[in-house]
C-alpha cells in the first residue's frame, strides 16, 4: 500500500510538472545562458522552460502575430516596453536581467583595428541593426567612431548576434562585432585580435525581460522570473559575461 501510495504521489508530482512546462522567446545572445539557467530551475522547481530563440525584432513580431510565449527575455528594453503598451505583456512585469557590451574580433587577423580602417581587410559581420539590438549597437559604434566609410562595403549582416558570431568563427566573416559574451562559447576559435568595444560609444545595451499578457502558465512563469531575480542566478548570468544590476 505504501508503495502505491509513493507511486501515485510521483505520476501527480510528474503532471503537475508538465502543466507548468514553460515556453520562453529568447534573444539569439543569451542562449547559452539560458540554457544554463532554465536547467537549474527545472532541478529546483521540477518546471521545464523551452527556449525559442532568434533575434529581438523577429520574437517580438512573433509575440504581436500571437505567438504562444509565456515570457519574453530581449536584448533590449524598447520591445518589451512597446509589448507593455500594447497590451501584450503583463503591466509591471518587465525588469533588467543583463548589461551586453560588445567585442570585435577574429579568428585570423592579429590587428583588429586594421580590420576597420583598412578596405582591403576583408569581411565584417554583425547582427541586422534593423532587428538585433547588438546590430544597432555595432552600427552606431561604427559610424559615431568614424570607421562607417570603411566598413559599409565590407559588412555582412547576419539574422542575430548568434549567427555574427558563427560567421566570425567560421572564416565567412574575417572579424565581427559581437555580444561579448559570445566569446565563451565553448569550443569556438580563440580571438587571434579582441578589442573591447568600450560601453560609452554606444547606447547602452540594457536587455530586460517580461511576462505575456497571454500565458497560460502565468503562475510558473512569475517562478521562474523570481529566479531569475535571485543571486544564483544572477551570479550565472555574470559568469557568462553580463553584467547585472546591483
Amino acid at each position: 500500500m505504501r508503495c502505491t501510495v509513493i507511486l501515485l504521489s510521483l505520476l501527480l508530482s510528474a503532471t503537475a510538472s508538465a502543466d507548468d512546462d514553460l515556453t520562453i522567446a529568447v534573444a539569439s545572445n543569451f542562449i547559452r545562458t539560458a540554457s544554463e539557467l532554465t536547467k537549474q530551475f527545472r532541478d529546483e522547481t521540477g518546471i521545464t522552460v523551452w527556449v525559442s530563440s532568434a533575434s529581438t525584432g523577429t520574437l517580438y513580431a512573433h509575440i504581436l502575430n500571437g505567438a504562444p510565449y509565456d515570457a519574453f527575455l530581449a536584448a533590449d528594453g524598447e520591445r518589451p516596453r512597446l509589448l507593455e503598451e500594447s497590451g501584450h505583456a503583463v503591466p509591471g512585469s518587465r525588469f533588467t536581467y543583463a548589461y551586453g557590451a560588445l567585442t570585435l574580433w577574429s579568428a585570423e587577423a592579429t590587428d583588429c583595428l586594421a580590420l576597420l580602417l583598412d578596405t582591403d581587410a576583408g569581411f565584417i559581420a554583425l547582427a541586422d541593426p534593423a532587428t538585433a539590438p547588438y546590430g544597432a549597437a555595432a552600427k552606431e559604434f561604427l559610424v559615431d567612431a568614424g570607421y562607417w566609410g570603411t566598413v559599409s562595403g565590407r559588412v555582412v549582416y547576419a539574422k542575430n548576434a548568434m549567427q555574427a558570431m558563427w560567421y566570425t568563427a567560421t572564416g565567412n566573416a574575417r572579424g565581427g562585432l559581437v555580444a561579448r559574451a559570445l566569446l565563451t562559447i565553448p569550443n569556438a576559435p580563440k580571438p587571434s585580435c579582441r578589442l573591447d568595444v568600450p560601453a560609452d560609444m554606444h547606447a547602452p545595451i540594457v536587455q530586460q525581460a517580461v511576462l505575456s499578457a497571454s500565458s497560460e502558465n502565468a503562475e510558473a512563469a512569475r517562478r521562474f522570473f523570481e529566479y531569475l531575480k535571485s543571486d544564483t542566478a544572477r551570479q550565472i548570468i555574470k559568469n557568462h559575461g553580463y553584467g547585472v544590476e546591483e
